[in-house]
């Protein structure tokens, strides 16, 4: 059965994006630092290399936030993964959008977002893309998993990853270390 995954880069301070997020930086300044370590290139990079082939292949649907998407389509040139459904969440209704790799955008409210995204997952997890939309899954109870990758950089500001959200996460395994450390957690009841 399909799982929703948050799978999300976060700096030592909290950070899922860097300050002034903006669509000529729209990792913000800084933020794609985040990302670096999925090129393998830092030290112990075949094990983080391994980590990213591990999630790219667990994907069969992304669950995406509208800024994120806003944000995102123009440096992604389509779906995040190629031919891979992606599902915006959005008050803002409009025609589905095929995108240049040959996936699809679709738009909706969120849980009807989330139920058609584990639909098109079947047996696989279902990615979730915006620290928004982690959000409030995670407020709602619909987040299974968080999958972080803890990178060795200070932002000192930006997008906080959770921000007053409290639950009980519950470790997946050992942690995996490479250029950055790789957390899973299930998650288990929000907290009062």
């Amino acid at each position: 059965m399909s799982k929703v995954v948050l799978d999300v880069s976060v700096s030592l301070d909290g950070f899922a994006a860097g300050p002034n997020v903006r669509k000529a930086e729209p990792m913000g300044d800084g933020g794609e630092g985040l990302h670096e370590w999925m090129a393998g290139a830092g030290p112990d990079g075949e094990i983080d290399k391994g980590v990213q082939k591990e999630v790219n292949a667990s994907v069969g649907a992304t669950v995406i936030g509208r800024r994120t998407f806003d944000l995102g389509l123009e440096p992604w040139g389509g779906t995040p993964w190629p031919g891979i459904p992606s599902f915006v969440v959005t008050h803002r209704a409009q025609p589905d959008l095929l995108g240049k790799n040959g996936g699809v955008f679709a738009f909706d409210t969120l849980e009807n977002a989330v139920r058609r995204a584990k639909e098109a997952a079947k047996d696989k997890d279902v990615m979730v893309l915006g620290p928004e939309v982690a959000r409030q899954l995670l407020t709602i109870g619909l987040l299974d998993e968080i999958w972080i990758h803890l990178v060795p950089i200070l932002l000192g500001g930006g997008t906080r990853l959770f921000d007053g959200e409290t639950a009980e996460l519950i470790p997946e395994g050992k942690p995996v270390v490479g250029s950055v450390t790789h957390l899973r957690f299930r998650v288990g009841k929000p907290k009062p």
